[in-house]
């Protein structure tokens, strides 16, 4: 927890806000945090390398069939399933 403190302190120092103590002090320096957070957030995805459409398509691809895949092999387990039980039940009914 003092940790934690500390490094908001620091952070806020090197922003440029005083730190003030309690509940007010947060809610003053809310438009700093928030500006810096804006800031970061933007810094930080100049930073992203983002795909580029022929590696969107090809995963995208990849995804499809996957999931086409394995919605047959659960129809199937269903199927097999479904007719297993209903004979058992069907075998031993009275």
């Amino acid at each position: 927890m003092a940790q934690a403190t500390r490094v908001r302190d620091e952070q806020a120092a090197r922003a440029g806000l005083k730190p003030a103590p309690g509940a007010f002090g947060r809610i003053a320096t809310w438009p700093g945090r928030a500006r810096q957070f804006l800031h970061e957030t933007r810094s930080q995805l100049r930073l992203v390398t983002w795909p580029g459409w022929r590696e969107v398509r090809s995963t995208t691809v990849v995804v499809v069939v996957t999931v086409a895949f394995f919605a047959a092999f659960f129809w199937v387990t269903d199927s097999i399933f479904s007719y297993a039980s209903q004979w058992v039940i069907s075998h031993f009914k009275h």
